[in-house]
């Protein structure tokens, strides 16, 4: 287990550098000269070549991309422009709140998309079939943006049950985030876990225990879902990265204080060194929760760290 953990960690090493270098690469490519964006556009030309030299922009682009990177090993992402604060500060504040997005809206997804994939696999071709097929369809297909704005109309607009933006103030804050960034999540995981558990239910060894007169309700849980839950996992692990680094429009929507909103308030303020830290950072979470993903999988599946160690 331990050569499969070292195995997976050496590989997230290379994924991490190519990210580095693309979101560095964002510096080069977008218009504008920072130290004038930080000075202003009515800065003397003497200022903006002396802020220029103090950070070094005027250095060949792999020399500074060599000192950027040391810096961000150091956990030293710069300074804001607009705020003039540390970019881990700006992006520590906000961090907490994304996490307790995606961790309850993944919450969600997994009880509403297993127990729904589960009794679709049991009643194949039933009525709850077909509508738990449909809402899964519609739950991939329906825009982000669109459920927000619609659930806003709905329930706080029309009905007024549910308040629109904000995070304090109780759990009514949290419906509709969680519900619109959860959606497409249980619509993926009830399609893998309805996949899975057809395939399951057809293997022998279910067969044969149904053979033995043990309760359906024990061969369903006990002997196929336990079995039938080693892909989902993957696919849970790979939703909530994608919950994590993908809350941007929910976030702006609801106007919730995370990671997402300060990667949009940069992107409209040109603030480069957070939109780069912002990245870097949604990259790492990403690659973290896959390799968690991937240890807790060869957990449940001796047959992957035989393979691959």
């Amino acid at each position: 287990m331990f050569k499969y953990i070292l195995r997976r960690l050496l590989l997230v090493i290379p994924v991490l550098l190519g990210v580095s270098v693309v979101v560095f690469g964002i510096m080069f490519l977008t218009p504008g000269d920072p130290a004038v964006m930080m000075l202003g556009e009515a800065a003397p030309q003497a200022e903006v070549e002396a802020l220029r030299a103090r950070l070094g922009l005027d250095q060949p682009p792999h020399v500074q991309y060599v000192r950027w990177l040391g810096r961000m090993v150091q956990l030293d992402l710069g300074r804001s422009i607009r705020s003039s604060r540390p970019v881990t500060a700006e992006i520590g504040q906000r961090l907490l709140p994304t996490i307790e997005l995606a961790v309850l809206a993944t919450l969600l997804a997994v009880a509403v998309g297993v127990p729904l994939g589960v009794v679709s696999a049991t009643r194949r071709n039933s009525i709850i079939d077909h509508v738990a097929t449909v809402l899964a369809f519609v739950g991939l297909a329906m825009p982000v943006f669109w459920q927000g704005l619609m659930m806003i109309i709905l329930f706080t607009v029309t009905l007024e049950w549910l308040p629109a933006s904000g995070r304090f103030g109780g759990w009514q804050y949290y419906v509709m985030p969680v519900v619109t960034l959860g959606t497409s999540a249980i619509a993926s995981i009830t399609r893998m876990t309805r996949s899975t558990m057809l395939d399951t239910l057809t293997q022998d060894y279910v067969r044969t225990a149904r053979s033995k007169g043990l309760r359906r309700q024990r061969v369903v849980y006990a002997h196929a879902l336990r079995n039938a839950l080693i892909p989902v996992i993957t696919v849970v692990g790979l939703q909530f990265g994608g919950l994590l680094s993908g809350a941007v429009i929910t976030e702006t929507i609801f106007a919730w204080p995370g990671v997402g909103r300060l990667a949009v308030e940069s992107i409209n303020s040109r603030d480069m060194p957070v939109i780069q830290g912002v990245v870097m950072v949604f990259a790492v979470m990403y690659a973290l929760v896959n390799l968690l993903t991937d240890v807790f999988y060869a957990y449940l599946d001796p047959r992957l760290r035989t393979r691959y160690s």
